[in-house]
């Protein structure tokens, strides 16, 4: 069973292009095009930034597949045309518009959409919802998963869980002070990105740090609640397990693959309980 529960749990990084990388976590001399390749051997995932700002080709998406491990896993971010608007209703020729754009060429490699959300959007329940209908399930016959990152304390609802569970969407749970802490588990898999890593930690987190997130990624893995995270909703279904998918994205972003590969170890050393 710990075999099977370390393997469900992906963590990565967000992109892959950092100059302040250059010598630190990539190698001294190593080529910017050989970058992924690099980056794919040392995480299990990745979050693509760069369809969040604009459209890709789906050559890209195909060389991205190319160029990592077979049982690797991009997660992408979905574009800010569709989510930083004051209508979300009126979002679908966006979201289509990036649903058409090579996300296919994945393959396998296809993971969850991040939706990110701008810090002054607030929740309205109605146009929320109808941004949230908005999402397919599917794609070219390719399954797919759906997380929304909210950034305003209006969200932080037992209403706004119930809303996500209706549609099997997670809730991107966060670590950065000043947005919402939502760890509610509302979909099949739990999307979190960890943004406090500090410059005075060799790892960006503090060793009990790490240890915390892999015990509540291995809780999230198992299909359970981390007991140590409060809950916004009175009901907390469980499930036999749940895909996780965590990344470290910045706080001190040159220390975020240092951060990603301790995790990584901490899953690998350290025997499920």
């Amino acid at each position: 069973m710990s075999g099977k529960v370390t393997a469900s749990i992906r963590v990565g990084i967000g992109g892959w292009v950092y100059a302040p990388w250059r010598g630190n976590f990539y190698p001294k001399g190593l080529v910017q095009a050989r970058e992924l390749e690099y980056a794919s051997r040392h995480v299990t995932s990745i979050e693509i930034n760069g369809t969040f700002y604009g459209t890709q080709k789906p050559s890209s998406f195909a060389r991205w597949r190319d160029e990592t491990p077979d049982d690797f896993v991009f997660a992408l971010k979905g574009p800010r045309y569709a989510t930083h608007r004051r209508v979300l209703a009126e979002a679908g020729p966006s979201i289509e518009k990036f649903l058409e754009s090579g996300l296919v060429e994945l393959k396998h490699k296809l993971g969850p959409i991040n939706w990110q959300f701008a810090p002054t959007k607030t929740y309205e329940e109605e146009d929320f919802a109808a941004f949230l209908a908005l999402l397919p399930q599917r794609l070219g016959g390719l399954p797919l998963r759906h997380a929304v990152e909210v950034r305003h304390d209006s969200f932080a609802t037992a209403g706004f869980v119930e809303l996500l569970r209706r549609h099997g969407v997670a809730a991107v749970v966060a670590d950065k002070p000043g947005v919402p802490h939502i760890h509610d588990a509302t979909a099949p898999f739990v999307y979190a990105r960890l943004q406090s890593a500090g410059e005075d930690h060799r790892e960006g987190y503090a060793p009990a740090d790490l240890d915390r997130w892999t015990a509540r990624a291995r809780s999230w893995a198992r299909g359970h609640s981390p007991a140590d995270l409060p809950l916004l909703a009175r009901s907390h279904p469980e499930q036999d397990g749940r895909p996780v998918f965590l990344y470290m994205i910045n706080g001190f972003k040159p220390k975020a693959p240092a951060a990603a590969m301790a995790l990584l170890r901490r899953l690998a050393d350290q025997p499920a309980q």
